[in-house]
């Protein structure tokens, strides 16, 4: 199947370029703003809807710097090492989706902090909307023609124009299916849950422990990274740094899912074993 022509810039204003990668962090921040308020105005026990509203500006810069330090760090520090500005030229491209997983939650993390709200109860919130910008960023890179498959001779294998003249499997839109569509019927459904809702917790739990077993899984199907190739194990970097993803929601998931026993209150003695006590006092 031949890539198809599809133009990465969306449109251009004078010398303003404006690319569908741009638009679709744009546009998932903008769903997941609003539709968090929504949310956090339907449940009384939620944080207050203003608190996401003030926060949307925290979560920008927490993809923004986390994404570009993800991927200097974990990806390609060699190259920026030697040109440490080039960290600077964002329009390059070279974003990272655990490091800007990783930003969001530090920025969280301050932010409820100051605020003085729950952080599980706020994050609970945000990993119901996360997987609307992981979906459009993932069809994003398919329009790229980035960060392709492994040859395939499947059918539905994508000839990429970066890709060389072999197919190669689409994983960007296996991602998009798996880590956004899926992900989000699955918080979807379970946001509805009564039950769950009342344990802060659960959905930022479950939201780490998919992402990382659905990123994981498609990592088997997804080149890697030329400048890294296999590492430890034949590993790829993605499916490493799902590791503690993976561990991290099953720890919360352990951690929430314990009973809280209610404490006792010692009762008070009844007015005859009062009597009785005064009497033999006396």
């Amino acid at each position: 199947m031949t890539f198809p022509d599809i133009d990465p810039i969306a449109f251009s204003l004078g010398p303003l370029v404006v690319r569908w990668y741009a638009l679709a962090y744009l546009a998932g921040l903008i769903v997941g703003w609003h539709w968090c308020m929504a949310m956090a105005r339907r449940d009384p026990k939620a944080p207050r809807p203003e608190m996401y509203d003030a926060f949307v500006v925290w979560a920008v810069v927490g993809v923004v710097l986390g994404g570009r330090l993800g991927y200097v760090l974990f990806y390609n520090v060699a190259q920026y090492r030697n040109d440490p500005l080039e960290i600077f030229r964002i329009w390059h491209g070279g974003m990272s989706f655990h490091g800007g997983i990783l930003g969001v939650i530090a920025a969280a993390y301050l932010f409820t902090r100051i605020k003085k709200i729950p952080f599980l109860a706020f994050t609970d919130l945000l990993a119901c909307v996360a997987p609307v910008g992981l979906g459009l960023g993932r069809l994003a890179n398919f329009v790229n023609g980035e960060l392709f498959g492994r040859a395939t001779d499947l059918p539905w294998g994508v000839v990429f124009p970066r890709g060389g003249s072999v197919a190669r499997h689409p994983s960007q839109l296996y991602e998009a299916f798996f880590e956004g569509l899926v992900l989000l019927a699955v918080m979807i459904f379970l946001s509805r849950k009564p039950a769950i809702r009342a344990r802060p917790g659960v959905l930022s739990g479950v939201f780490l422990l998919l992402y990382g077993t659905f990123r994981f899984g498609v990592e088997f199907f997804r080149e890697p990274d030329a400048q890294l190739g296999f590492l430890y194990f034949g590993a790829t970097m993605g499916q490493m740094l799902c590791v503690p993803m993976i561990l991290a929601g099953m720890l919360i998931l352990v951690k929430v899912s314990k009973p809280s026993f209610p404490q006792k209150t010692p009762s008070k003695p009844s007015g005859k074993k009062c009597a009785k006590s005064k009497a033999k006092s006396s």
